[in-house]
């Protein structure tokens, strides 16, 4: 028999432990906040801490330890510090705004990718450098005070009061559609709204930001984890906000400019007519860049299509010849990844990790050259990259015809390095993203890369097999990669296409909720699938079948039409 353990009784300690990554373990009283417990813990060298993963759970700082607990801390230099971060400066923002001008309405509208939101005014005219100063000036004198933002749970009903009371008419009906019963509020001194997600304790962690005027709005610059301190300049040419600006003009012609105007109309049973529109409006814009690729086809030789992950690239592709052949304009695709080098010569990441997203990672020379033969006239043997051995083999032997055009998708197709040797003039370059303009308020933003996430996830899991967990697990170091090899070079596109949809988180709602549960509660990945799940929360289910059979949204949920579609038939 097992030697018998002695058990007592004991009364509870007065302490309790916090055992962190490093093997540290601090000791304070039961009942300290996790910010008292990294008052002392905080290594001036490294980002600010704002949060922390308490026994796998993302927490704020003014949570209590109660019992001991694995922490470990989260700060500006990782995506959930950072949205807690901007989160909470937006709310900063908002207060100033309201604070100076009480009778005006502020829109924090969408992202900058240099770290910064674009935001306009209504019901005044746009603010003036003077104005912006002023805002800014009284801002930072809020950060200064450093005042607690106050978290309050209150019944649905007192939130919608009031918000309804301030003439908030988006955030009321989006709350309409709420199933919980209760709302989260956040208070800056007199000021009361919910934010999607959690906050830092107070204004006096809001140090690094300022207001940029730009075009007939601003921008409120934040930092961004690379780098958590240090305030990256706008461009020079900011190319993507024609097409927000465009994006935002379709809502307004389908009377949604919120989520909570979209449930209403799911929710009436009207919303056909928003999926037919927003499909009409995306051929339109297709059209429109066929036809530019037209008017230049005299002297165009290669079309080149770049975007980041889960763009819906593929389908735009195919979209897109099929409005080039009603032309006259014969495509012929190229397939990129058929260039990649042997994998013995891909080069690593800083993680050792093989690269094949690095410019490095393709034979461009071997690219160029086919390009320029083709162009020729000359028949050309292409390459065919075997995944399973890593190494590239001869391929199909072709030929271009008279007047036919190189489709070229892929990451590096804006990058003017890919085909160097290729005259500019024979290039069309485009640039296809998911640019959600649709928010969930006037306040709270629906984060672009949450949509294309969300596909991701939907995607893979159909078409590959891939468990939540396996893509988010992937998703940083893909969003790595686009911000080193995509996002730099999108001032090198001739068009943009933005593949956004008004309706299609409603859509995707059905098919990921149930993926994204599947996430064990035991793993990382648990947190931000649980932050999705919450997100998805705001918008109300829409039956997939109503979708068509060529949506780019068919390309993440299937059964498109345009799957088994080729470009070229030989």
């Amino acid at each position: 028999m097992p030697k018998k353990t002695q058990i007592t009784l004991v009364p509870p300690r007065k302490t309790v432990e916090v055992h962190l990554p490093d093997g540290l373990v601090l000791s304070g009283p039961r009942g300290a906040t996790l910010e008292e417990f990294f008052s002392e813990h905080q290594d001036p060298k490294q980002p600010p801490i704002v949060g922390a993963v308490v026994n796998n759970k993302l927490r704020e700082l003014p949570y209590s330890i109660r019992m001991d607990a694995n922490v470990r801390p989260v700060t500006m230099g990782e995506a959930d510090g950072m949205r807690l971060y901007r989160r909470s400066l937006t709310f900063l923002l908002e207060s100033a705004f309201q604070d100076i001008y009480p009778n005006a309405i502020l829109t924090i509208d969408h992202s900058i990718t240099t770290g910064g939101y674009f935001c306009q005014v209504y019901r005044r005219p746009p603010l003036d450098s003077k104005e912006l100063d002023k805002i800014e000036k009284h801002m930072r004198e809020l950060v200064k005070q450093d005042i607690p933002l106050k978290r309050t749970k209150v019944p649905l009903q007192e939130a919608i009061a009031h918000f309804e009371e301030k003439g908030y008419r988006g955030k009321v009906r989006l709350l309409a559609h709420r199933d919980k019963d209760y709302l989260v509020l956040y208070e800056l001194g007199e000021h009361r709204d919910y934010h999607h997600g959690y906050m830092v304790p107070s204004t006096g962690y809001l140090q690094w930001f300022d207001l940029t005027p730009m075009e007939e709005g601003f921008v409120l610059r934040f930092p961004q984890k690379s780098a958590p301190t240090t305030l990256r300049p706008i461009p020079k040419d900011y190319t993507l906000l024609n097409i927000f600006q465009r994006y935002g003009d379709w809502l307004q012609r389908l009377g949604i400019d919120s989520v909570g105007p979209l449930n209403d109309v799911i929710a009436a049973k009207k919303i056909r007519k928003v999926i037919l529109v927003s499909e009409a409006l995306h051929e339109q814009h297709i059209a429109e860049i066929a036809a530019q690729i037209a008017e230049r086809a005299k002297d165009l030789h290669v079309v080149l299509i770049a975007g980041p992950s889960s763009s819906g690239k593929t389908t735009f592709s195919k979209r897109l010849t099929i409005q080039l052949l009603a032309k006259g304009i014969s495509p012929f695709p190229l397939e990129m990844d058929n260039y990649f080098v042997n994998r013995a010569e891909t080069p690593h990441d800083e993680n050792g990790e093989l690269n094949f997203e690095a410019l490095e990672a393709v034979n461009r020379e071997r690219l160029g050259a086919d390009i320029e033969r083709l162009i020729a006239g000359e028949q050309v043997q292409l390459p065919n990259y075997d995944f399973h051995t890593g190494k590239s083999g001869p391929g199909e032997i072709v030929q271009l015809r008279p007047g036919q055009i190189i489709i070229l998708e892929g990451i590096h197709g804006l990058n003017p390095k890919l085909i160097p040797n290729i005259p500019p003039q024979q290039t069309f370059r485009i640039y296809v993203s998911a640019l959600t303009q649709l928010n969930l308020d006037r306040h709270n933003r629906v984060s672009t890369t949450d949509t294309r996430l969300v596909r991701r996830i939907v995607r893979d899991f159909r078409g590959r097999g891939y468990a939540a967990q396996e893509t988010i697990s992937r998703w940083a170091s893909v969003r790595r990669g686009e911000e080193r090899y995509i996002f730099p070079h999108q001032g090198q596109a001739n068009a943009m296409f933005n593949s956004a949809l008004t309706y299609e988180l409603s859509a995707l709602k059905t098919l990921a909720e149930p993926i994204l549960r599947q996430v064990s509660h035991k793993t990382e990945e648990w947190i931000e699938a649980n932050r999705l799940l919450s997100f998805l929360e705001w918008f109300q289910p829409l039956d997939t079948d109503m979708i068509p059979d060529n949506s780019i949204l068919r390309e993440f949920i299937g059964d498109s039409n345009l799957a088994d579609f080729k470009l070229w038939e030989g």
